[in-house]
């Protein structure tokens, strides 16, 4: 599971949009429910853009699947959308909030078209979702 730009800060930071739990909390539901099917989950976070390219590199043939939630590089980053579109793992995108009902700017992803799937607007659920839906016994 990865996360970008801010994220770290969920639980203090627009609350309105983003409710009261924290990364930890997604984490630790996230990590569960995996194990719960005989499976294990990493968490990384970042604010930095290349980090976040470097990590998806660096998973590919490491992992089965990404969760990724890459917050605001959705809208802006050419990079990102070339480094999921070169490796092979499926990558789920996923955001808390609806970005179709906040600011206009926040409609558009770079990423969508080559992500395995997208999950808006559920609240930390939409982690949930993508996690069954990366699982092999849920396909």
């Amino acid at each position: 599971m990865l996360n970008g730009p801010n994220l770290n800060l969920l639980g203090k930071r627009e609350n309105e949009v983003y409710g009261e739990f924290t990364l930890q909390d997604i984490e630790n539901e996230i990590t569960k429910l995996v194990e719960d099917y005989g499976y294990r989950l990493d968490s990384k976070q970042s604010n930095h853009e290349g980090e976040l390219v470097d990590i998806l590199q660096a998973a590919d043939g490491e992992y089965d699947g990404v969760i990724f939630n890459p917050a605001a590089y959705t809208h802006t980053s050419v990079a990102l959308h070339d480094v999921i579109k070169a490796i092979s793992l499926p990558v789920i995108e996923v955001h808390i909030s609806n970005i179709h009902s906040r600011e206009e700017f926040r409609h558009k992803s770079l990423l969508a078209s080559v992500c395995y799937g997208q999950i808006i607007g559920f609240g930390k659920q939409g982690y949930r979702l993508a996690a069954l839906a990366l699982l092999p016994e849920q396909k």
